[in-house]
């Protein structure tokens, strides 16, 4: 049995996303020498110096992803067949533009000299940049990279599934990051949470 376009896009953007993932991961790696471990003292005596999310966020949007390819192969449910550039030109432009603000985010991270991954210590409170617009810009890339992904696909599944997955992205990671965010910055988070969104 021949495997549809909409799997195919689905699956190599899930692959390519985990080679690039897989890569960042390697190279953060070899720069600190070793595995990243966890630090103590979040603000509270015995609390771990982490967010505590429930899983990286790049693994969360990957897995949906993958759901969404797995579906598209037992029950197609393809949108816009008919209309392949268009489909491509606006998948594209959601996922560069999801790219463009993934990298303004971890320029901000890297001038202020803190870790971007929530498993490992916030060493700065980064309220800059892209930072003035949106709380969350790696998030709001990554979601425009999927349904970017989903789009150029034409996969209903795809599109469908980013509600669910918004769901776990705001209760699992960023209600999290938010709790020790404000448990470790204090007043200064709490001004900052006030006047920038959650997402735009």
């Amino acid at each position: 049995m021949a495997i549809s376009e909409t799997v195919l896009i689905l699956a190599g953007g899930a692959i390519v996303l985990s080679i690039i993932f897989g890569i960042r991961v390697a190279m953060r790696t070899l720069a600190d020498g070793a595995a990243p471990t966890r630090q103590s003292g979040g603000g509270e005596a015995g609390t771990p110096d982490v967010a505590g999310v429930i899983a990286l966020p790049p693994l969360i949007f990957l897995g949906f992803l993958v759901a969404a390819a797995v579906l598209e192969a037992i029950i197609p449910l393809p949108f816009m067949a008919g209309q392949a550039s268009a489909r491509y030109i606006g998948g594209a432009v959601l996922a560069m533009c999801g790219f463009v603000i993934i990298f303004m985010a971890a320029g901000r991270f890297q001038a202020a000299g803190t870790n971007i991954p929530p498993t490992l210590p916030t060493t700065a409170l980064v309220v800059d940049g892209i930072y003035r617009r949106t709380r969350n810009p790696f998030y709001l890339g990554t979601t425009l990279i999927y349904l970017g992904l989903g789009v150029a696909a034409g996969s209903f599944w795809a599109i469908g599934l980013v509600v669910p997955l918004l769901w776990v992205i705001n209760t699992g990671v960023v209600a999290r990051e938010e709790r020790y965010l404000e448990r470790k910055f204090g007043d200064a988070y709490r001004s900052y949470k006030g006047r920038v969104r959650r997402w735009v």
